[in-house]
């Protein structure tokens, strides 16, 4: 059986908060464990191409590129385990994206409702890269022949895409160059929601500070913001099914059960019966425990930008010399090597 190969991308944010880690940061940490046992590879990339398709001030870009890769570090991402890199250090993916756009069909990316979402009533206003970017994904799959991709409900379609891409370039050229990406199922991700508003996702574009947990916040504000985030009065029940009408309540345990490594259910076996005002400093000094050390890590590698960039460079030059290899062959299948 041949073994796993895993990539996945993030485009780079800056001010991560709980949620970013939580619902992705993590989850990369434990797939690189997972699948590493089982003699699979993982390689995760800065995907600083695709974070183009909307406009960013260039000096933001480079800042968020050096923030997440730091971050990714600080969680537990090792370099030496995993290839870790920013997609524009590894110009295959262009140029593989470029002889893709040759093979895909216009009718394929007009059913990508990402774009749809994304543009909304804006969609001639909107950038080609907006619209051309599953293409843009496609190649950064095929270029490593990843056997498995990890992807949430809005990804799939464009998995899909990349599979309906690959099937057509190796027909119309008469090869077996591109492997078929199969969608890696992983533990469900947490969806992180407001401090304020549980109705709302957690995020940096909501104008108050106790919404969310700053990936770079101290200890005494990730302390304080869970003592004062929103809650109700009515004590714990015993399960999550109870939880339903209570929004607050139940993001409150989703984000201590994420933390702990536990159900749901199972923190709640420890606090059933009891009030917020005994459950709330226990999540805050749980999740002081858990970021507090990420976060001097980041902020360590953040006063040392050469390494990072050192470690970027590394991570490039062996993702190149894989994405290398599969461009050339492209080329060649393509009539472009004379």
């Amino acid at each position: 059986m041949t073994s796993m190969r895993v990539l996945s991308g993030i485009k780079p944010t800056g001010n991560l908060h709980l949620g970013n880690y939580l619902g992705a940061v993590k989850q990369w940490v434990a797939m690189q464990d997972e699948i590493q046992a089982s003699g699979g590879e993982t390689i995760y990339f800065i995907a600083d191409l695709h974070g183009l398709t909307e406009f960013i001030a260039p000096a933001e870009m480079t800042a968020n590129t050096i923030e997440m890769t730091a971050t990714l570090i600080a969680s537990g991402i090792d370099p030496a385990r995993s290839i870790v890199f920013n997609q524009a250090r590894v110009s295959a993916h262009a140029e593989l994206a470029w002889l893709l756009n040759n093979v895909a069909r216009v009718g394929w990316l007009n059913r990508m409702t990402q774009f749809k979402d994304k543009a909304g009533k804006n969609r001639e206003g909107a950038s080609v890269g907006l619209y051309d970017y599953p293409v843009l994904m496609a190649a950064d799959v095929l270029l490593y022949n990843a056997t498995h991709v990890p992807v949430g409900e809005d990804q799939k379609q464009h998995l899909e895409l990349t599979r309906d891409i690959a099937t057509k370039f190796n027909t119309d050229f008469g090869v077996d160059l591109f492997t078929l990406p199969e969608p890696l199922i992983s533990k469900a991700a947490p969806r992180i929601m407001s401090l304020r508003d549980a109705n709302a996702k957690m995020s940096k574009s909501n104008p108050s500070e106790q919404s969310l947990v700053k990936l770079v916040d101290s200890d005494e504000v990730i302390a304080d913001k869970f003592r004062k985030a929103k809650t109700d009065p009515d004590l714990l029940p015993a399960t999550m099914a109870e939880l339903e009408s209570r929004p607050e309540a139940r993001n409150l345990i989703t984000i201590f059960a994420a933390l702990d490594d536990r159900t749901s259910d199972a923190v709640l076996a420890d606090y059933a019966g009891k009030g917020f005002g005994h459950f709330k400093p226990d999540l805050a000094d749980l999740a002081v425990a858990k970021l507090g050390p990420i976060r001097d890590e980041v902020v360590r590698l953040l006063n040392d930008r050469g390494a990072i960039d050192a470690l970027l460079r590394d991570g490039a030059e062996r993702a190149s010399a894989m994405a290398g290899s599969t461009l050339r062959r492209a080329q060649e299948a393509m009539g472009l090597m004379i």
